[in-house]
């Protein structure tokens, strides 16, 4: 079994920075890549950054040049820095690790961008 948790959401003005973490523990194996995804009121839940195993990564348009994932391999840790955060990153945030053929998701942490 596989549980991973999320730290690092909260409230933030706009313009202001938060790092979400998402750790794994238990039945770890293989993991193949990492990502944050997320959900905001009434639309779909996107992808917003994942890392491969090879460390190649990949950013939606929006959060471009503004958002930071990384990955620390000893720690089964993967990271999302976010700065110059605006409203419309307000979101439940999800972290997913995929080992193997599967996906497993953490529990959600919100962020809210809001003065």
């Amino acid at each position: 079994q596989v549980q991973l948790v999320e730290s690092g959401g909260g409230l933030v003005q706009p313009g202001g920075s938060l790092r979400l973490s998402c750790a794994a523990s238990g039945s770890i194996f293989s993991i193949n890549a990492m990502g944050w995804y997320r959900q905001a009121p009434g639309k779909e839940r996107e992808l917003v950054a994942d890392i491969s195993k090879y460390g190649s990564t990949n950013y939606l348009e929006s959060v471009k040049g503004r958002f930071t994932i990384s990955r620390d391999n000893a720690k089964n840790t993967v990271y999302l820095q976010m700065n110059s955060l605006k409203p419309e990153d307000t979101a439940v945030y999800y972290c997913v690790f995929v080992m193997g053929a599967l996906g497993y998701w953490g529990q959600g942490t919100q962020v809210t961008v809001s003065s």
